[in-house]
């Protein structure tokens, strides 16, 4: 990734791509992310999104999940076949079903309509100000290090993942909420913790986004909720890591 980490960093702007099939929201927030300082580009389907995502290579995609043709949902999971971008989820209903299964596939957050422009471009902004956790954070020997549960395995520094010799393909904030849990095995996070360490300090909405983050997690590494080896859930706190 190439963009400054807030769009006014040197270097290239941000790039954000916008997809809306209501085009006077598009404007509005295309114009607002603008005037921020952002590199914006626009699509009003999703076929056109995952072409412009292919070719434009943009660090978050604000993706609306109601769509014409290929909707939010299948063009969020074709994204993740191909790019680790940032994805924010817009939903015109605040059902929560709605808001799981855009995270189910690899969202990293959701806004429900109507929002201001204003504090899109705060999400935005917090999505980049992320810290990439494996790489700058927790360097020297203790955060460095490959860290292992069982068959589990976590190199913080090549971002993998590994069950017994599988690779686990993960998103940027699913690697990332592992690697929290991971590098303090004896703690148990709270939930307000772990957005902390993974969304940042300012970031505001539910905090059950967390839940459906760890519930991909495990699906992905095999972990059963019932019976888990790799993440604990702390009953009235958080989770925590298991020995594997």
């Amino acid at each position: 990734m190439g963009a400054s980490g807030d769009g006014s960093g040197p270097g290239a702007a941000a790039r954000v791509l916008v997809v809306d099939d209501e085009p006077s929201l598009v404007r509005a927030v295309a114009g607002y992310l603008v005037r921020e300082g952002f590199e914006v580009i626009t699509a009003t389907d999703g076929e056109q999104a995952v072409e412009l995502a292919r070719r434009e290579l943009p660090d978050v995609v604000v993706l609306d999940l109601m769509l014409p043709g290929l909707d939010g949902i299948e063009v969020c999971r074709v994204l993740r076949t191909f790019t680790d971008a940032y994805v924010i989820m817009l939903t015109a209903r605040a059902d929560e079903v709605d808001k799981l299964i855009g995270l189910s596939v690899g969202a990293d957050d959701y806004l429900t309509k109507p929002f201001s422009p204003r504090e899109l471009v705060a999400r935005v902004r917090t999505m980049l100000r992320r810290p990439r956790i494996g790489s700058s954070a927790g360097a020297g020997p203790d955060g460095s290090a490959v860290r292992r549960f069982g068959a589990l395995t976590l190199d913080p520094l090549a971002r993998e993942v590994h069950v017994g010799p599988e690779a686990v393909e993960l998103t940027r904030t699913e690697f990332d909420v592992l690697a929290t849990l991971s590098a303090r095995p004896r703690q148990a996070f709270s939930r307000r913790q772990l957005i902390e360490s993974v969304w940042g300090g300012d970031w505001v909405g539910d905090e059950h986004l967390v839940d459906v983050h760890v519930g991909h997690i495990r699906r992905k590494v095999g972990d059963d909720a019932a019976d888990p080896r790799y993440i604990v859930t702390v009953r009235g706190v958080g989770y925590r890591m298991g020995t594997g």
